[in-house]
């Protein structure tokens, strides 16, 4: 009760907080559409682990040689999403919004390890996710609870890969992804949304298809697929912590064919660019994904005289 009557009150505060300045950025994304879009990605991560939860009980997950400690944490994983699409369905109707209802999904998870992956892969876009729209948020105060529900997906990233024998703290820094590469990756789940939703101001680009098994390594070839045609110059463009990094593509044997750097440590994100990109990736220089891998990192190094 004590916890309901928390998230209540934060909601009210919120709604407050960007309230006011939604009616002088129309042109522009508002806190509200940020909002929206983060209880979009919320829904998706409730149903996903309220459905592996009622359909595989924890001696499936024991047989497939994860712990009762993991199963445990599983399950507050699932609060947690919850609590994230109660918080947010409370600060937009709070702020006189009609909060987005869940869609209906598909996952390709068949057993507890292929669902353990790709929690990895969700839990890895939604801290992107987050860490990407806050340059977008006007409201201190909601930028704080978003850095809040951060720190909380990152936390459950880490659990995830850690159960998959990954290196937990893959890279030194977290990636960040803008909206639109996020919801072309959500799409991918999503069948159908009900019609009274509210449009979100995004786009799916086209897809991108990592082809071989992970993990991968940099220096090593790498290969995607897309239905789209190539045009006769374009770059695999990856992006991995505060790095990104071009690489010339070519296409061979109808497979499009890159190299990894090494700047590609932990979950890494590629983009077909059409230009070499020496900074940050804007959506106008995508033509394709992101598609995900898994990158090894390099062994770890630190200086002990520096203590």
């Amino acid at each position: 009760m004590r916890f309901a009557q928390y998230t209540a009150a934060t909601a009210l505060c919120i709604a407050a907080s960007f309230a006011a300045p939604i009616a002088e950025r129309q042109a522009a994304i508002t806190d509200a559409d940020i909002l929206q879009y983060a209880l979009t990605l919320e829904h998706l991560e409730n149903v996903f682990y309220k459905g592996a939860i009622s359909s595989m009980p924890e001696s499936d997950f024991l047989a497939a040689g994860f712990s009762s400690a993991y199963y445990n944490n599983l399950k507050y994983i699932a609060h947690d999403e919850e609590q994230h699409v109660e918080l947010l369905t409370s600060a937009l109707t709070a702020a006189g919004a009609m909060p987005v209802a869940a869609c209906t999904y598909k996952f390709p998870y068949t057993d507890p390890k292929s669902f353990v992956t790709l929690a990895s892969i969700l839990e890895g876009v939604g801290t992107s996710a987050y860490l990407g729209g806050a340059p977008l948020i006007a409201s201190k105060t909601y930028l704080g609870v978003a850095g809040s529900i951060l720190v909380t997906e990152a936390l459950h990233t880490s659990l995830q890969r850690f159960n998959l024998g990954e290196v937990a703290p893959a890279n030194p820094y977290g990636t960040a992804l803008g909206l639109n590469p996020v919801y072309t990756l959500a799409a991918e789940f999503i069948v159908s949304c009900p019609s009274t939703n509210v449009a979100l101001p995004v786009m799916a680009f086209p897809a991108l298809t990592a082809t071989q098994g992970i993990p991968a390594a940099p220096g090593i070839t790498f290969t995607f697929t897309t239905t789209t045609s190539m045009p006769s110059t374009f770059f695999v463009t990856f992006v991995s912590g505060l790095s990104t990094t071009s690489v010339a593509g070519s296409v061979e044997g109808g497979m499009i064919v890159a190299t990894i750097p090494a700047t590609a440590m932990g979950q890494t994100y590629a983009f077909i660019t059409n230009t070499n990109v020496t900074s940050s990736i804007m959506d106008s220089m995508i033509l394709n994904g992101p598609a995900i891998l898994e990158v090894t990192p390099p062994a770890p190094t630190f200086d002990i005289s520096e203590m």
